[in-house]
């Protein structure tokens, strides 16, 4: 993934390609996003599903049934007639409800891939919006977005949309998403602490790193601190976020990404 986004030439299908770089773009452009639009929502399906499939950026027009891996139904997307209106209906109880936002923004995330709005990216577009919700509430969760914290989990994540669509209620669904945040958060802290109790190595390697990267370059990225200090993507954002707090970085936007340059 760090080779397709540094331009690098990959031997991989031209779909897998394009569905790293839209995701990218995407996530670099959360704070742009209104989470209760639902024209944010279709221009982010759109970035998301670009060159990809035939419906992008649109809601579907057809009917549409999910089914798991081994071809059995699990349930039947909502008419398309109803998509658009249950989408605003979904869209606004988000943005009203009383609910604290962690059990509001696991709801929407469900409830979203019930409606099933899209021919395809539902999953994807899920998450996305899981994270925005959660970032709009506490910054943090933009380091620490919903597609990392699922990918480890990732059979359990279905599994429990399976259960939920089983029980006709989303409980199950939210107790394993409020269980895979707290086990992510823990385990950030206690990199932060462990980071903070003397480890302060790593760190300073890391940014010798970053700072011999910008000898020979204006700018580095979030791809690049990844490649340059073998790191997930919410740490590299964590890195440079730290870097430019330290003053040590100042960052600009691009068309559409972040880049960041050495404050001298």
């Amino acid at each position: 993934m760090l080779a397709v986004l540094n331009g690098k030439h990959v031997l991989a299908p031209p779909k897998d390609i394009a569905e790293v770089k839209n995701a990218y773009e995407i996530y670099e452009r959360l704070d742009e996003l209104d989470p209760y639009s639902v024209d944010g929502l279709l221009t982010a399906h759109g970035i998301m599903t670009r060159g990809l499939v035939e419906e992008s950026g649109m809601f579907r027009t057809r009917p549409v049934g999910v089914v798991d891996h081994e071809g059995h139904v699990l349930h039947f997307g909502k008419l398309p007639q109803y998509v658009s209106d249950l989408v605003m209906e979904l869209l606004d109880w988000a943005k009203h409800s009383d609910l604290h936002m962690l059990i509001r923004s696991c709801m929407f995330h469900y409830e979203l891939e019930l409606i099933h709005p899209f021919a395809d990216g539902n999953g994807r577009v899920g998450r996305l919006w899981h994270t925005l919700l959660l970032s709009k509430w506490n910054p943090v969760f933009a380091w620490l977005p919903v597609e990392s914290i699922i990918h480890d989990h990732q059979q359990e994540y279905y599994d429990a949309i399976n259960a939920s669509n089983d029980a006709g209620e989303s409980t199950a669904f939210i107790e394993f998403m409020l269980s895979a945040i707290k086990a992510s958060l823990i385990d950030a802290i206690h990199t932060s602490d462990t980071m903070s109790d003397g480890k302060m190595d790593k760190k300073t390697l890391r940014w010798q790193k970053i700072e011999q990267f910008l000898q020979t370059h204006e700018y580095i990225m979030n791809a690049d601190v990844r490649e340059l200090c073998g790191v997930s993507a919410a740490t590299a954002n964590r890195i440079l976020a730290g870097s430019v707090k330290d003053g040590k970085l100042s960052k600009r936007q691009e068309e559409n990404h972040w880049a960041y340059k050495i404050n001298l």
